[in-house]
């Protein structure tokens, strides 16, 4: 009696266990995906968490994604960076220059995806494009080549401008993008004198400083979107440039000119998936676009008393009106 008992219990045990093993294989992994944005993360977070659904990835199934976002204040960015760095997510997406730089100096094993960097060499975030050769890839977003093709623009539409105001934030990446106005601006026959924001906060007294300068055009160096931006642009009647096309289709700015930011989020979305499966960031190769957008807003343009020649409209891949 003993004995039956005995194997009655190993038998019950061994059900038990064997059940506990089935119901353990048949819950899928929970991925864990940081997010830090430099700006705000509504945009950025939302199309990646819409790429990586589409790719199978389920928010609360299978995946977890936690956000941080700095809201265009880069001093937060490194303790931000900790925080999911603490989490131990999977891989972690990093908007921007000063988003990447924080989650780079946070850790050096889990990896990264840029999404995007205007200098991935130049800021020792990758060794080469096509063998990134460290925990970082991702995508480039290519601001520095599209300069001289905004000063051209700024040129067309506004060819009695004498002065430019360039406006720069404490992004890393502004120094050399600003040298690079300075020269095309020079070429055109166009002055050109730098003005600082170092937080959204700033931003009223630098467009208070360039109207005192007496700019004709400010043209907003690359940086994740500060809405209130185009706002004090036309509060000021000073017409402005962007480099960012998202401040012209979501916050009534003027014109821009530069690649597709939804896009970046989408390719982020595919450098994650393929990390997840076991690729290494150290052998992915970073991507840029290949496709550029001239965006003008005409509603902005009347409340500025500006007119935009019919030959930059033809050029305009998209006209708001």
């Amino acid at each position: 009696m003993r004995r039956l008992i005995t194997r009655r219990a190993w038998l019950t045990s061994g059900l038990a266990f064997l059940s506990a093993t089935i119901e353990t294989a048949a819950e899928p992994r929970r991925w864990r995906v940081g997010y830090l944005d430099s700006g705000r993360a509504t945009v950025g977070a939302s199309t990646l968490r819409g790429a990586l659904r589409k790719l199978g990835y389920d928010e609360g199934r299978n995946l977890i994604v936690d956000v941080r976002e700095a809201n265009g204040k880069y001093g937060l960015l490194p303790a931000l960076a900790e925080e999911l760095v603490e989490l131990k997510p999977d891989v972690i997406v990093a908007n921007a220059t000063p988003a990447i730089a924080a989650a780079q100096k946070a850790t050096s094993t889990i990896p990264i995806v840029m999404s995007p960097a205007t200098d991935p060499i130049g800021s020792g975030f990758v060794l080469s494009f096509t063998h990134p050769g460290k925990n970082i890839t991702g995508v480039a977003n290519m601001f520095g080549d599209t300069t001289t093709k905004i000063l051209d623009i700024i040129r067309l539409v506004f060819p009695n401008a004498k002065k430019i105001g360039v406006l720069t934030s404490n992004n890393p990446t502004h120094p050399p993008l600003a040298q690079l106005a300075v020269q095309a601006a020079q070429t055109l026959g166009i002055s050109a004198s730098l003005f600082a924001a170092k937080d959204p906060e700033d931003l009223e007294s630098a467009f208070a400083q360039m109207n005192l300068a007496h700019c004709d055009v400010v043209y907003v160096l690359a940086d994740p979107p500060r809405p209130s931006l185009p706002t004090i642009a036309l509060q000021k009647s000073l017409p402005t440039v962007f480099q960012v096309n998202s401040y012209v289709t979501n916050y009534e700015g003027l014109i821009s000119y530069g690649p597709d930011n939804i896009a970046f989020f989408t390719k982020a979305a595919s450098y994650v998936d393929r990390i997840l499966k076991g690729s290494k960031p150290a052998e992915m190769p970073v991507e840029q676009p290949t496709a550029f957008q001239l965006v003008v807003n005409l509603r902005t343009a009347r409340a500025l008393h500006v007119t935009i020649p019919e030959q930059v409209l033809l050029m305009a891949d998209q006209v708001i009106d």
